[in-house]
């Protein structure tokens, strides 16, 4: 088997699913990383990885709210 077809029968990895998530949160992501997430990722993956992405920014953005309300009140 050569590298390229090696590469292609891989998995997308946890840590690169998380990556690619956060990169396309930003809109930042490469066209590299993007060809290897639709060749060897799997859409569902991706689409709960998002979500749960998509959750913590608000969850996030809700506790930075609730801090700086905090300290604006005392």
């Amino acid at each position: 088997m050569t590298d390229q077809q090696d590469d292609r029968s891989k998995r997308v990895s946890l840590l690169q699913v998380a990556h690619s998530v956060l990169a396309a949160l930003f809109g930042i992501q490469s066209e590299r990383n993007r060809q290897r997430d639709f060749e060897r990722g799997s859409g569902r993956t991706f689409v709960v990885a998002g979500l749960l992405g998509g959750v913590l920014f608000v969850l996030a953005i809700v506790l930075v709210v609730k801090l700086v309300l905090r300290a604006a009140t005392s």
